[in-house]
């Protein structure tokens, strides 16, 4: 049974901007409290209100959202129950009034695992739209709010932007519950620590923070809570909301804030004496504070040996710089040091450079942007023909341009050489900041030759530097030099080594395992 009313009426303060300071009670009178939820929401036609008559004689009503509320869960243990003979024959034995009522409801009847007594419509109105079922009593000055959420959400499936070779294929979803339980799947200590609150004056979206007692830093985890408490925004929809309005500097093509979607890199940040930050809605966890290192190490760095890992680092940062300086060095090079070239290279090049109507740098830029355009192409068209678009577009529009002679054949070397290496970074927003630096330094380099791309670099180096995340310096464990922390950061040593967590991060509990001479393994007898 539906129950709509359309009014158009002052809603009291609870909708819009002009949401009450006092919260308004509910009224013990049921008929009140009914004509106040049809007025505040509206008619909504998602909003199911059932009258019931319980045993007894008590007149309720049962109010919940349909596709949020799970209709069997509330069928089976809330209304079956109490409506139930069971119930009958109990108000019989005890003859009492609502407030009776109500307590045999919570202690026989409503078989719910999550139960709240709710005293204000804000509270009804945040737990009747987050999938709750609502009791409501003739009588009585209060609401019951019982857990019945039953949407359809996403499964633990495996990740798309974090794909490894090596390590756990889980990856979170969109449900703030479920990302929770994954964490704590992995870490099973009491020392993990959860704080929830809303933000959002009309999403109220739920936004999390999960810490270790003891291990993280006391100063960062209240910075933490001390930004998220001064948000005051209509909704929040994505972690990226929080991200923008919680980071240090805002003006940086930098990121300060790490975001990933694999529970096994939240719970290592966690135990390293990080804070993640987990917003209802998103796959995508956010950790603070985040280091410039951090954007440069992946999760299977900790997964295979240490040498290995070694490797792969030292393979990923040639990458950065291949991704950052080589087309503004191609630049530079050609066109203001060609005494830097070897003879036959010199010659092979301006082989290929006759009959360009276009500088080099002209060159470098139609071609960077040429691929960008693709790239981005790649990702927005559908997941069966993006990836054909952007490799077979690439191919034929660099072949057509150098046989239109628009281009020289060195030059796509160059800009398929700098795509191919932008895509060694493990965090994407990594790779989007680069992507940005590398057009002013062309522009530097096409301007001042070598020259140029020093003074760019100064100019990064200096920014960099000047950057904090949560009051951490941006590239510790450099600057600030830390002889500890490099033990983990361009290199990886064994684990038996690193017995110390990062010491701008970490509380009072330091220590990551007992002493290297302990921990190393020895040759067997």
């Amino acid at each position: 049974m539906r129950s709509w009313k359309r009014s158009s009426a002052r809603q009291d303060g609870l909708d819009g901007n002009d949401a009450e300071e006092t919260p308004r009670p509910l009224s013990a009178s049921l008929k009140d409290n009914l004509d106040t939820i049809r007025e505040v929401l509206g008619g909504s036609d998602d909003i199911v209100i059932r009258p019931i008559r319980l045993s007894g004689g008590v007149a309720a009503a049962i109010v919940f959202t349909e596709g949020l509320a799970s209709e069997q869960f509330v069928a089976e243990f809330i209304l079956d129950r109490a409506m139930s003979d069971d119930a009958d024959q109990e108000h019989e034995r005890t003859g009492r009034g609502a407030k009776e009522v109500v307590s045999e409801l919570e202690r026989h009847i409503l078989a719910v695992g999550e139960l709240e007594f709710v005293h204000v419509f804000k509270s009804l109105f945040h737990a009747l739209l987050s999938g709750n079922t609502i009791v409501l009593l003739d009588g009585l000055d209060h609401a019951i709010a019982a857990g019945t959420k039953g949407w359809k959400d996403r499964g633990v499936s495996e990740t798309n932007t974090e794909s490894v070779i090596r390590g756990p294929r889980e990856a979170f979803s969109e449900t703030l519950r479920t990302n929770t339980a994954l964490i704590r799947r992995r870490i099973k200590s009491p020392r993990l620590r959860l704080e929830t609150r809303r933000i959002g004056r009309e999403t109220e979206t739920d936004v999390s923070i999960m810490f270790m007692q003891g291990i993280a830093n006391d100063k960062i985890v209240e910075e933490v809570r001390k930004r998220l408490d001064n948000i005051d925004i209509d909704g929040i929809l994505e972690s990226g909301y929080i991200e923008e309005l919680i980071q240090d500097e805002t003006f940086t093509p930098f990121p300060t804030v790490y975001n990933t979607e694999r529970p096994d890199v939240i719970a290592a940040e966690l135990l390293e004496g990080k804070v993640a930050i987990l917003v209802d809605g998103t796959p995508f966890v956010l950790i603070v504070p985040a280091v410039f290192v951090s954007f440069l190490h992946a999760a299977e760095d900790y997964y295979h040996r240490s040498d290995i890992s070694t490797l792969i680092r030292l393979l990923r940062y040639v990458g950065i710089f291949i991704a950052l300086y080589f087309p503004s060095l191609y630049v530079a090079i050609t066109t203001f040091h060609q005494e830097m070239l070897p003879t036959q290279l010199l010659i092979s090049l301006a082989a290929q450079r006759e009959g360009i109507p276009f500088p080099a740098f002209i060159e470098a830029l139609m071609m960077e942007v040429a691929f960008e355009i693709l790239k981005e192409a790649g990702l927005r068209m559908p997941r069966t023909i993006g990836p054909a678009v952007s490799i077979v577009g690439t191919l034929v529009i660099g072949q057509a341009a150098v046989d239109a002679g628009i281009v020289s054949a060195a030059m796509v070397i160059v800009v398929s050489t700098t795509a191919i290496s932008s895509f060694v970074f493990p965090a994407y927003s990594m790779a989007n900041a680069i992507r940005m630096l590398r057009f002013p330094l062309m522009g530097l380099a096409a301007s001042f030759g070598l020259f140029g791309i020093i003074l760019g670099t100064f100019a990064i180096v200096l920014h960099l530097t000047s950057l904090r995340t949560f009051g951490v310096p941006y590239l510790t464990p450099f600057a600030p030099m830390k002889l500890e922390d490099q033990k983990d950061a361009i290199f990886r040593l064994p684990h038996w080594m690193m017995t110390k967590r990062p010491s701008l991060m970490t509380g009072s509990n330091g220590k990551r395992q007992q002493p290297a001479k302990a921990a190393k393994p020895k040759p067997g007898k």
